[in-house]
């Protein structure tokens, strides 16, 4: 571990069917249920099988050498993602909702008040992943 790994957050989960809330006083994170412009960002379409677009995404993300799957359980992944040179550690959560057709997720960096877009890319790369296959 590094300098710049920071603290799990305690607030991570799932609460009343949603994903935590991300700070809006920092440029730091992105979420798919997000009030604000800057941190909002789509949900991830599941398609018509939820469950096995969720499979893929679970699998996806457990051959990531820069991410540790640290909570698995049905509907909701969380996934640590570390920087490759500094080590800053950003908590990446995957929520399912099947009926809606989407997975909702949160990206956050632990540390720091900006990422530089870096939660939004990542988000965006695991769509395309999963938009591939």
């Amino acid at each position: 571990m590094g300098w710049f790994t920071g603290t799990r957050p305690p607030t991570l989960g799932v609460t009343d069917g949603l994903l935590q809330p991300v700070p809006v006083h920092r440029t730091n994170a992105v979420s798919s249920t997000a009030t604000t412009e800057y941190h909002r960002i789509e949900p991830l379409a599941a398609g018509p099988d939820a469950a096995a677009t969720f499979e893929r995404l679970r699998r996806w993300l457990a051959a990531r050498p820069e991410a540790r799957m640290v909570d698995q359980q049905p509907g909701y992944l969380y996934a640590e993602f570390t920087s490759r040179w500094l080590r800053f550690v950003d908590d990446v959560e995957f929520l399912l909702d099947a009926p809606a057709g989407v997975i909702h997720v949160r990206s956050a960096s632990r540390l720091g008040r900006k990422d530089f877009g870096v939660n939004r890319a990542r988000i965006e790369v695991v769509r395309r992943a999963l938009s591939d296959g």
